[in-house]
């Protein structure tokens, strides 16, 4: 068959396309991609049977010093491997590896030992005094099965159940007899001055069959777990009888065996897509965050309110008896807010500072919309763990242009012309500062032995992107910023600075600030609640949509409260709380 020259111009052309369709079909976000399971015997390429369990830091809401799993003596992997961490991962302290715990795909297993640990006063007490420590702090294992946290779930009462990420090592009934933390779940818990370790885990692993779908063999769903306490026959585990108990002072040698059960259900009710849905059926917050919702709402109606009535009433009617003065009053002094237009505009002292925290501001605005985005529309799952974090990161360093861009056109609006050291300052004064915190921190962790101090390769890649990228961008902003022209007034400046008279009780800075910051910490103070528990307690955040919606109703609050303000203090003839310090 012949083919015109017109059709064979096309055919490279619909080649192109059909590569392209081919590769937008194969793409899925990272760290969401599915992996099925097959019985043992039964393996093909897109199917195995093997399912490892990797072990992550162990933490306690009761410390701020997370540690790695190997710092405690528990039973470790032969072989073990560290899977590749993402920036966000490091960042936030993750330290992920494989375990010694193996499962083969819908294959049971009863009280099977992992390992024994020995312990004798006169030789290695150090690692089980380090264990008891950590019992005494309530840390937590966090263990993972296909990407997902393994939850242990509890019932607090008839109606309630709650779910935990992870699970304690032990816990402890104090020598006055108090039963602490984990120690409440069971009435074998009772002895005093004690400790009860955690030595055998009951897990279920809830998987979806493939037999209904397109695809081979089954995905797993749902992983939960129940810690036990078992004082384990040398010769022959049972997993039954009277609980692991660690007196407070070891004087004879002590045998802790560990061992784990694994039971596989199948579930035909939840898919692959909804499955991590399961870890927040326990935080029912939606009811608490409408009413935040709804709170910062009242908030941003009853600033609109006033600022509508400023702006159409009082202003509009200043106006126009400013314009309709006969000429036999022009001779008189103006007061009001009238007497300060020609100061308003005065060239502040410290104006490169003001320049300069207005362009990292900007840039720190930009990062956080874009993220908050980004996560509503699911791009930064929970599923990909350090996601949010290295998209932050990423985000903030490729931002350097509209900082310098923002602070070189405010610095020269001041009449500035020292664009390089604008520039200079810029991209190091806020991020020194806070990077200066940052080692401080991090060597105090290093010190401790902590999991969450940063490896010096990463502090090394976080300084290339900081100078290599960020500064540069900066300084590309900052000299497109003084090729514009400065930003033009609306009135003009007088010359002589007109004297501020004295202040009401009013019109005072410190009134004027607590009042700024009361209106908009009450509009996400919901919010910040939730965001610091998840950080603090180790949890998971989840509800981008609604800090989403507390985020543009902040910005409206910030906007209207800066509105009154000014106006209020414009009109007792002097100038903003702010301004004091930047503007006379």
């Amino acid at each position: 068959m012949e083919v015109s020259s017109g059709q064979k111009r096309r055919l490279p052309a619909a080649l192109v396309l059909l590569l392209c369709t081919g590769w937008c079909s194969a793409f899925y976000l990272p760290g969401l991609a599915p992996v099925s399971f097959c019985e043992e015997g039964k393996e093909k390429d897109n199917c195995k049977s093997q399912i490892p369990l990797f072990v992550n830091r162990l933490d306690s809401f009761k410390s701020l010093l997370p540690y790695e799993y190997d710092a405690f003596d528990f039973c470790t992997d032969i072989d073990e491997k560290h899977p590749l961490e993402n920036l966000g991962q490091v960042l936030f302290g993750d330290r992920i590896a494989s375990s010694p715990y193996k499962f083969t795909f819908n294959k049971s297993e009863s009280c099977k030992v992992v390992c024994q640990k020995e312990y004798d006063p006169k030789t290695n007490i150090d690692r089980l005094e380090f264990i008891k420590k950590g019992m005494e702090l309530n840390y937590q294992h966090h263990w993972i099965v296909d990407n997902m946290p393994v939850t242990w779930c509890y019932v607090v009462s008839d109606d309630l159940k709650y779910c935990i990420l992870g699970f304690p090592v032990g816990c402890l009934v104090t020598s006055d007899g108090r039963v602490k933390d984990a120690c409440i779940i069971n009435s074998e818990f009772n002895k005093k001055d004690t400790f009860y370790l955690f030595n055998h885990v009951d897990i279920i692993i809830t998987y979806h069959s493939g037999k209904d779908e397109n695809w081979d063999g089954a995905r797993l769903v749902a992983a939960r777990l129940e810690p036990r306490s078992y004082k384990q026959n040398d010769d022959e585990p049972k997993c039954e009888g009277p609980p692991m108990e660690i007196p407070r002072v070891l004087t004879s040698k002590l045998k802790v065996t560990y061992s784990y059960s694994v039971l596989f259900q199948e579930s035909k009710a939840i898919k692959w897509a909804s499955r991590w849905d399961y870890i927040l059926e326990s935080v029912p917050h939606a009811d608490i965050q409408w009413l935040s919702i709804t709170n910062s709402l009242v908030i941003v109606l009853f600033l609109s309110g006033m600022v509508a009535m400023i702006m159409f009433r009082k202003l509009h009617k200043d106006i126009a008896q400013h314009n309709q003065i006969d000429s036999s009053k022009d001779a008189q002094e103006e007061c009001g807010w009238k007497a300060v237009h020609g100061d308003i505009f005065r060239p502040p002292y410290k104006g490169m500072l003001l320049a300069i925290f207005l362009g990292q501001g900007t840039q720190i605005s930009i990062m956080i919309f874009i993220t908050l985005f980004l996560a509503c529309l699911g791009f930064l799952s929970p599923a990909n763990r350090g996601a949010l974090m290295t998209c932050a990161v990423v985000l903030w360093v490729l931002l350097g242009t509209p900082a310098g861009y923002v602070s070189a056109r405010m610095y020269k609006t001041f009449g500035g012309e020292g664009w390089k050291s604008n520039a200079l300052l810029t991209a190091l004064l806020c991020p020194g500062i806070i990077f200066a915190d940052f080692i401080i921190i991090n060597v105090i962790l290093l010190t401790k032995g902590s999991s969450a101090a940063i490896p010096l390769r990463t502090l090394v890649t976080l300084l290339a992107m900081w100078f290599g990228i960020s500064v540069p961008l900066t300084f590309l902003g900052t000299y497109l910023g003084f090729k514009q022209r400065a930003i033009e007034h609306p009135v003009r400046t007088n010359k002589i600075p007109r004297q501020i008279p004295t202040r009401s009780f009013l019109t005072n800075p410190f009134l004027g600030i607590i009042m700024g910051g009361i209106l908009p910490f009450g509009c996400i103070y919901i919010q910040l609640f939730f965001i610091l528990n998840s950080i603090w307690s180790h949890q998971m955040y989840y509800m981008f949509g609604f800090l989403f919606l507390a985020l543009i109703i902040l910005l409206i609050t910030c906007s209207e409260a800066t509105i009154l303000l000014c106006y209020f203090h414009l009109r007792a003839e002097v100038l903003t709380p702010l301004l004091t310090y930047f503007w006379i």
